[in-house]
């Protein structure tokens, strides 16, 4: 082979070619310095640390020269390790990357066959290739690798003690070598010739500074930092000029001991043999602000919502509200007209986070003041928080009524009325007297609950007798009384279900025409919907008693299902949401005067058989079962809770109802419920192939419970996911299964599958659009199943998947998805 020769195609690879050589330079110095500069920030960090400070002169000059060796060692270690790379060697380094060497074949010449064209053709296509194959060469990274040099790892030691060095100790230490010089001896001997210690005050957070370390210039201390000074040596030698403290008898400039407190910025020296200056900014403890941020909110309970924000530059410590009477807004009139008498004002704590920065934070205060003379009326609320230093800050005083719980019944209205006049002055006592002996004049038909009635009238006589001298012992007591009964006669414990209803009634449409809040209308809505099921069941369970009792002649005939009535319940709903109260009010009579005339149909009352009943609680074993398995989801994504599925501490688990149980106890509980389900005997299709069907999935749900108990026990969370997942399927197969079998026995007894129904007129004599036919009297829906047979079924499928579609679709209001979801967990 004839000596190699350059090519052009070599010098396109120029760049990747010194990268590598770099790297080569690189790899060979780290190898061969790693001693030296390990020993080199050992030492640094050992000064910085001030390892050497607690020695001896001698021993400090014997670690010296030890240390020195050590370095010199390193040094000649790393000058004999150390070999400089050459070209040749970056060359082959890159040609080793790339396949068949493309580099070498490049520098090399065709030693046989240079006369010949063919061979000399092959040559040239050899090099093509091979020039192509050197055009996609890339830099090669360095080996830096130590591991086996190191086995030790006393690198990363060195570093890790630098790295302890700079967050803990001081580079200025390195000067206090200056002792070894001769010079400097005798200052080593003796030690500092001053110390000084610069202390933030403790609510700062901030650290205390060693003045020592501190190089002379700026220096920026918070208001409040105690200074300490010693001053070693001679009288005299040091003294001390400040103008920081701002005291008109400082202490003597000389005198050993210093002890002041930053009050102002200024200047700070100690001056003498060794001094040091510095110009000292004092940054003021700023006071806390705080503010109110949005209206004052009412909850249906009566408590009220205020949220607000406090900043501080180092937290607040307490926080507080204060409610005073505006008596200039009170309406002055009726019982109001007396000047009250005196009413200290209203002071609660402010909540403060429990964890994070108090600095600036938002809370909500929530609070009940309904039986407080304030509620209700003008008031005068002014928030204020304090800091750790004692300053406080104040809001912008803020007018505003006060939010109390209202009282929708007209004769709890006004007994609360009476109270509040008893308790703004006594001199109201023959008023509110005389009111109440009209309010109790006839109560026939106005004071429903008795109850409320009798007490009323013992508390009238003791107000009546002592009505001309009233004690604030008895005012108090008797304000209590009426709060009681108002509180009876307002919530009530009314022994039917139509009074309850007709209660519920009353006050949602007084909450209507009164432009209640949001949180009072749901509650008196669900107060309502919950009264008119029991009324329902009432009168399903008295026309079981009383089968052969018909609706009089005068009555209408009409019925209507109670879906249909739900509908019509849903409607008022979203009208109060929307703002829309008189359409609400409207609707709110028509639905009066419609349950005025209610009546369940034979055998359709909310008594169901015992098939029914044992379905019904079956869906409520699905439901129970889907929300623990939502608990078990979210301590998942929360992180794994303790042994045997324990709850963390302070967790209140979702659907536990406050028992404390663990998620294993609740699955448990959940399986030997499926256990007396299944053993009661009272499910449907007994003998039937649907029922034996729905057997089978009980079982198979109830082994997958009690998987799910262990897995949850053992503390496995997603296995007992699957399990879970596993009886919810098993259910709702068994419940469609005895559902099936449910159906069949009905259509054998003849029985109706509409559920109940309600009486009224309707003229509509055709199909409605659910495949219902007319039955008699016109009435709507029949006697007759949507669907029969099989199509039932297939129907029922098609709407659970169209359910479950528009429950996904966020484009959807949020209270229709809710609703929606609400019907696959029942379904």
């Amino acid at each position: 082979m004839k000596p190699p020769q350059t090519d052009p195609t070599l010098q396109r690879i120029e760049l990747p070619l010194r990268l590598t050589a770099l790297g080569l330079w690189a790899e060979r110095l780290v190898r061969a310095g790693w001693p030296l500069w390990s020993l080199a920030i050992s030492g640094v960090a050992a000064l910085s640390l001030g390892l050497h400070d607690p020695l001896t002169p001698e021993s400090l000059w014997l670690a010296t020269l030890s240390f020195a060796a050590a370095l010199i060692w390193a040094l000649i270690h790393a000058w004999r390790s150390f070999l400089r790379p050459s070209r040749e060697q970056a060359l082959a380094r890159l040609d080793a990357t790339l396949p068949g060497q493309p580099i070498a074949a490049l520098r090399d010449t065709q030693a046989t066959g240079a006369a010949d064209p063919a061979s000399k053709a092959v040559w040239a296509a050899h090099r093509a290739r091979m020039a192509l194959r050197a055009a996609g060469a890339k830099a090669v990274a360095p080996d830096l690798r130590l591991a086996s040099r190191d086995p030790y790892a006393l690198r990363y030691v060195a570093l890790t003690a630098l790295c302890m060095a700079v967050l803990f100790g001081s580079v200025w230490r390195l000067t206090s070598l200056q002792g070894l010089s001769p010079d400097g001896a005798a200052a080593a001997a003796t030690g500092p010739a001053w110390e000084g210690w610069a202390e933030p005050p403790a609510h700062t957070g901030k650290p205390a500074l060693y003045l020592n370390d501190q190089t002379e210039g700026a220096l920026t201390l918070p208001t409040g930092t105690r200074i300490r000074l010693r001053l070693y040596g001679e009288a005299g030698a040091l003294i001390l000029a400040e103008t920081v403290s701002g005291s008109v008898t400082p202490a003597p400039a000389s005198q050993p001991q210093q002890d002041f407190l930053v009050a102002k910025t200024g200047a700070l020296a100690i001056e003498g043999d060794g001094g040091r200056r510095w110009e000292i900014t004092a940054t003021p403890d700023l006071p806390p602000t705080i503010a109110a941020t949005g209206k004052i909110g009412r909850e249906a309970d009566g408590r009220f919502k205020q949220p607000f924000t406090a900043k501080d530059d180092y937290g607040v410590t307490k926080g507080a509200v204060t409610i005073t009477l505006d008596l200039a807004a009170v309406d002055r009139s009726y019982g109001l007209a007396a000047d009250p008498e005196p009413a200290p004002p209203v002071v609660l704590d402010l909540p403060l986070p429990v964890a994070g920065s108090r600095a600036d934070f938002s809370e909500t205060l929530i609070d009940d003041l309904s039986q407080h003379i304030f509620a209700n009326l003008p008031v005068v609320l002014t928030l204020t928080a304090t800091d750790a230093a004692g300053q406080t800050g104040s809001s912008e005083p803020l007018h505003l009524t006060l939010p109390g719980r209202r009282f929708f019944d007209p004769l709890a209205a006004a007994l609360i009325e009476m109270r509040r006049d008893l308790i703004w002055n006594r001199s109201n006592a023959p008023r509110s007297a005389r009111i109440l002996k009209a309010i109790t004049h006839r109560p026939e038909g106005f004071i429903r609950n008795e109850r409320a009635y009798l007490r009323l009238r013992v508390a009238l006589k003791r107000l009546d007798a002592a009505a001309a001298n009233l004690a604030p012992a008895l005012r108090d007591e008797l304000a209590e009384e009426l709060w009681q009964i108002a509180l009876l006669v307002e919530d009530g414990d009314l022994a039917t279900a139509e009074a309850r209803l007709k209660r519920a009634q009353d006050r949602l449409d007084e909450a209507i025409r009164n432009g209640a809040s949001p949180e009072e209308v749901q509650e008196l809505m669900d107060e309502m919907r919950q009264a008119f099921d029991d009324y329902v069941q009432e009168l399903a369970e008295e026309q079981k008693r009383n089968p052969d009792a018909q609706t009089s002649e005068n009555q209408p005939g009409i019925e209507m299902s109670q879906d249909q009535l739900q509908e019509m319940l849903d409607k008022l709903q979203q009208l109060m949401d929307e703002g829309k109260t008189a359409e609400a009010a409207e609707l709110m009579e028509q639905l009066r005067q419609f349950m005025e005339n209610m009546q369940v149909t034979q055998g359709q009352g909310k008594g169901k058989g015992k098939g029914q009943q044992s379905m019904q609680e079956l869906g409520e074993t699905l439901r129970d079962q889907q929300g623990l398995s939502d608990d078990s989801f979210r301590d998942m994504q929360d992180g794994q809770p303790g042994q045997d599925g324990q709850p963390r501490p302070g967790q209140t688990e979702p659907g536990a109802e406050g028992s404390g149980k663990s998620l294993a106890e609740r699955q448990q509980d959940l399986r030997e419920e499926l256990d007396r389900l299944g053993d009661s005997g009272e499910l449907p299709g007994e003998g039937s192939e649907p029922g034996e069907s729905g057997k089978r999935q009980l079982d198979r749900a109830g082994r997958a419970m009690e998987e799910a108990e262990r897995a949850l026990r053992d503390g496995d969370l997603p296995g007992a996911l699957d399990r879970q997942a596993e009886a919810m399927e098993a259910l709702r197969d068994g419940i469609r299964d005895f559902g099936e079998a449910l159906a069949d026995d009905n259509r054998r007894k003849g029985q109706a599958q509409d559920g109940e129904a309600f009486g009224r007129d309707d003229p509509n004599s055709n199909r409605d659009p659910l495949g219902r036919e007319p039955g008699d009297n016109a009435r709507i829906g029949s006697d007759r199943n949507l669907l029969q047979d099989k199509d039932i079924y297939r129907r029922a499928e098609d709407l659970l998947r169209e359910i479950r579609r528009r429950s996904g679709e966020q484009s959807r209001p949020e209270n229709e998805r809710n609703y929606l979801k609400r019907l696959l967990d029942l379904f």
